[in-house]
């Protein structure tokens, strides 16, 4: 069966150190619907992450570890 797979992009503001994008990237991790994180960048402030989690629940977790998500 297919599934279809999406990316999401998200900006995350607040991340300052590699401890930052490791908080961040744990939190995506734990949101249902996530497949991979694919990617987070401390340069460009991004997060990209595959599989079909509702977007509200990826933007609350970071927002729980202390950093503002929004679309990118």
């Amino acid at each position: 069966e297919h599934w279809s797979k999406r990316m999401i992009a998200l900006k995350i503001e607040g991340m300052s150190c590699e401890h930052c994008v490791k908080a961040v990237r744990e939190a995506l991790v734990g949101v249902p619907g996530v497949d991979k994180v694919d990617d987070v960048s401390l340069e460009r402030g991004e997060a990209v992450v595959a599989g079909t989690p509702q977007t509200e629940a990826l933007l609350a977790a970071v927002r729980q570890q202390g950093y503002e998500a929004r679309l990118a």
